[in-house]
């Protein structure tokens, strides 16, 4: 019965010409999307690498400026940006921070349109202050963007609603149904087959139309294969997923009207109902504090702060012995005493910032343990996840940007407190920055969309039971 349904529905798909439609339709999906992301992609690599470039010609210019002062000529650029100055270095020629994006970054845009992909942190500044926000599009931000995640999330699904919301009531409505239940099969297994077959052939079609796009626009496989493969099995997953809630729909609706409308239905709640009710209970269980308030906050508590620098200053010296200098009442400076209260300050905001940082983890975290009622967030977050643009990445990327804006700013003082100026022979031991981007973990994903997959099909089989009775009643 499976190879005389294989070759019948490999016939049937090809005359109404299902398999050429979709063809078309997925190789036109995909290649639009993985060209837009691509375009995105060297965007964002385009930006850090004018960056970057700026920083190399600083560079060159700040050698040539220290070597025209060793020298004993006069230079034509403000004193205070004179890189002698340990402070001008530190806040004039500051390193990039940037998070690269990934080879496959291209297939979901995730958070990566709503912060910087750099940072050039300085000398005189604060950690909380350091901006990783960007001016994006409001109309962008509404309606997202058209990448490949897109395509797989929200739009994947509907033609497997049209592929597949009809297979019974089909048979139904055209009184071959009866003819079917004469078979010495179960209306289940065949409903299985039948879909089971459709999935294999969309499967396929996936498959090659995704393989045939990134080769066309030039993918890396050798270096990429475990991603891709990873990519593969989370939309495998996604589909089945689909095919599962079809197979419950078509045993457990009827007319092939109510089982479109009980799928689209369905899919306004896992696409778009679910995953703004979960961010709204977010909100309300966690709320932001007011961001103006809080800034205003830390305003005040700097004010407090520069009102007693000499005496931070006097105590940060007691403190730090290396630092201490021959002639303090000479040498206090404005960046002496910035330097040293910049530790006090930073400490005394660091209840409010924490607030802030609490309540947003906490809306996340709600959101990561929710996140399974519905496939369409969990997809979303797995692709992010794959392409290195998630929330949880650029919250490393922020961590790891903090972290260097300190290493950044100590690397400084014993210049400063010791009266020693920045030399030439300096510049090798500044600070650099490397990003490390977190493994992506794509199988903790597929199980559950499997494990929901499955219980879908067992439920089916326990309601399609009692239609299978139904039907042998009608015939009695």
């Amino acid at each position: 019965m499976l190879k005389y349904n294989f070759k019948y529905e490999l016939k049937l798909l090809l005359r109404s010409r299902w398999i050429q439609l979709l063809s078309l339709l997925l190789l036109l999906l995909f290649g639009f999307s993985v060209l837009n992301g691509k375009q995105k992609l060297e965007k964002r690599k385009e930006v850090i690498s004018e960056a970057q470039t700026e920083v190399e010609e600083n560079d060159v210019m700040m050698l040539s400026l220290l070597d025209s002062v060793s020298q004993g000529h006069k230079v034509s650029v403000p004193r205070w940006t004179i890189p002698t100055s340990p402070m001008a270095v530190g806040n004039y020629y500051p390193r990039v921070a940037s998070m690269e994006p990934q080879s496959l970054s291209f297939i979901a845009t995730g958070q990566s349109d709503l912060y910087t992909p750099y940072v050039k942190p300085k000398v005189r500044g604060d950690d909380y202050a350091l901006n990783f926000t960007e001016m994006t599009s409001p109309v962008q931000l509404l309606f997202g963007s058209f990448d490949l995640a897109f395509v797989i999330v929200y739009l994947l699904p509907l033609l497997i609603i049209a592929f597949s919301y009809n297979v019974l009531s089909a048979e139904k409505e055209s009184g071959s149904l009866r003819l079917l239940l004469s078979q010495p099969i179960g209306i289940q297994k065949w409903l299985l087959q039948k879909l089971g077959l459709r999935f294999f052939w969309l499967s396929i079609l996936v498959i090659g139309s995704m393989t045939l796009i990134f080769l066309l626009f030039g993918v890396d496989f050798a270096s990429e294969i475990s991603a891709f493969f990873s990519l593969l099995g989370l939309t495998l997953a996604y589909m089945l997923f689909w095919f599962a809630l079809a197979f419950l729909i078509n045993l457990w609706v009827g007319s092939s009207a109510k089982n479109a409308v009980s799928m689209l239905g369905l899919w306004v709640i896992f696409v778009l109902l679910v995953p703004s009710v979960l961010n709204q209970l977010g909100n309300s269980l966690y709320p932001m504090p007011s961001r103006t308030l809080m800034i205003n906050e830390m305003r005040t508590k700097k004010t407090e702060v520069s009102k007693r620098q000499d005496e931070i200053l006097d105590n940060f010296l007691r403190d730090h012995p290396e630092y201490a200098i021959n002639d303090t009442t000479q040498s206090r400076g404005f960046y002496h005493r910035y330097m040293a209260s910049q530790k006090l300050i930073r400490e005394e905001l660091s209840p409010i910032v924490e607030t802030y940082e609490v309540q947003l983890q906490n809306q996340q975290g709600l959101v990561r343990k929710l996140k399974w009622i519905s496939p369409a967030l969990t997809m979303q977050e797995s692709l992010n996840k794959l392409a290195g643009n998630s929330t949880s990445d650029y919250e490393n990327f922020r961590k790891q940007v903090v972290t260097f804006a300190g290493t950044w700013r100590e690397y400084f003082m014993p210049f400063l407190y010791n009266n020693e100026e920045f030399a030439a022979s300096n510049y090798k031991d500044l600070p650099k920055f490397q990003f490390e981007s977190e493994s992506p973990a794509t199988r903790a994903a597929v199980l559950p969309l499997l494990l929901l997959s499955l219980g879908m099909l067992g439920l089916g089989f326990l309601v399609s039971r009692n239609i299978h009775r139904n039907h042998k009643l009608i015939q009695g």
